[in-house]
């Protein structure tokens, strides 16, 4: 009967062959790198997780972009506030009466008192105005996109673009075409008084009534 050897436990190979080489089993050189070319299985895993995560960020990014852009596109336009166009007119009165004086210099002191009028009640109406807008709590506005509110009345100088600043008419006026601005500013404040009620309606009363003298007492 042939005899049978105990399988060896042991791996066969020839002593001194590459394959028999530590470095060789183990595939990888003391830093841990393939050195054979091809990564091995922990350094390809871990790429992949940071491949992963890179375009999780990624995408993470762009729907927050998205969202901003969405939200920026979004937000509500405003009618423009009654009182924007009335502030425009003042400030076009303003300008109209410190230009007419190169035309009457000898009413200097009268267009003077007429634009200073005209300027304080623009003022009060862009006060008015960033009221019901209202502020945060470190001071600054809220950002509230409006349509463009109305120019104002036909032959009136163009409406500033920027509230609060003045843009001088193109023309010096007369004292007679200064007169009819004012009295088409007067009857417009007055016709928005009746649409408006509590202060803004007593608002634009005053501001009526001081057109009214105006025409009336400073250019008669």
């Amino acid at each position: 009967m042939p005899i049978r050897h105990p399988a060896s436990t042991r791996d066969e190979r020839v002593p001194g062959s590459p394959a028999d080489r530590p470095d060789a089993r183990a595939g990888r050189n003391m830093f841990g790198a393939n050195m054979f070319g091809g990564p091995s299985a922990g350094s390809g895993a871990t790429v992949d997780r940071r491949t992963a995560l890179r375009l999780a960020g990624g995408a993470t990014a762009g729907v927050l972009t998205l969202g901003a852009a969405t939200g920026c596109s979004d937000e509500p336009v405003y009618l423009p506030d009654p009182l924007a166009a009335q502030e425009a007119a003042a400030r076009a009165d303003a300008a109209a009466a410190s230009a007419a004086i190169a035309l009457a210099p000898q009413r200097q002191a009268a267009l003077n008192t007429i634009s200073a009028q005209r300027t304080e009640h623009a003022d009060a109406l862009r006060t008015e105005i960033d009221r019901v807008i209202g502020v945060y709590g470190d001071g600054t506005t809220p950002v509230h996109r409006t349509r463009e509110p109305n120019s104002p009345a036909a032959g009136a100088s163009p409406a500033p673009a920027v509230p609060g600043s003045a843009v001088p008419p193109t023309v010096p006026p007369t004292v007679e075409q200064l007169r009819e601005q004012l009295t088409r500013s007067q009857r417009s404040s007055a016709d928005l008084a009746r649409t408006q009620s509590g202060y803004r309606a007593g608002l634009l009363a005053s501001i009526s009534a001081a057109c009214a003298a105006q025409t009336g007492v400073l250019l008669a």
